[in-house]
């Protein structure tokens, strides 16, 4: 589990193009993403329990409600829904709601419409702070394996 001093440490030795931005109260809507960020570049990270274990789905803002069932399906998974909080934080160190973009630590699916922005924002670790960084940057640290439309049925 990587603390905000840790994740920006990181990001710099690994030469990405990124800003850790704090904010004052949690973003628990797009309401309140709206204050700090362009909402419409959000990057949400998911945590889904299959029969492989746990993995992270990182999901444009734009694509709206996903079909998660038919998500898995498409991926080869026959189980496939989002994993409870007691097991996302024993796995991953991480509070639901804090995970972040880089340091999960599980693998990783990233959609493919997160190209079409010049930054993301999402998850730092902490409620407080959103990590803004280039979805190359992002695709380069976590080696993902990359959700095409087809996967989204």
């Amino acid at each position: 589990m990587l603390t905000i001093p840790q994740l920006a440490q990181y990001l710099q030795d690994e030469q990405a193009c990124f800003e850790i931005i704090e904010h004052s109260s949690p973003i628990l809507s797009v309401k309140d993403a709206e204050k700090y960020f362009d909402s419409s570049k959000a990057a949400p990270v998911f945590i889904m329990k299959t029969e492989k274990g746990l993995l992270a789905l990182v999901i444009s803002a734009q694509r709206g409600r996903i079909d998660f069932k038919q998500m898995g399906k498409n991926l080869g998974y026959t189980k496939f829904k989002m994993a409870d909080r007691d097991e996302i934080t024993r796995v991953t160190g991480y509070e639901t709601g804090a995970i972040p973009l880089i340091g999960h630590g599980l693998p990783c699916f990233i959609d493919n419409q997160l190209f079409e922005q010049d930054f993301i924002y999402g998850g730092s670790g902490d409620v407080l702070h959103t990590l803004k960084i280039t979805p190359q940057d992002l695709i380069r640290l976590t080696s993902p394996t990359m959700l095409t439309e087809e996967c989204f049925g």
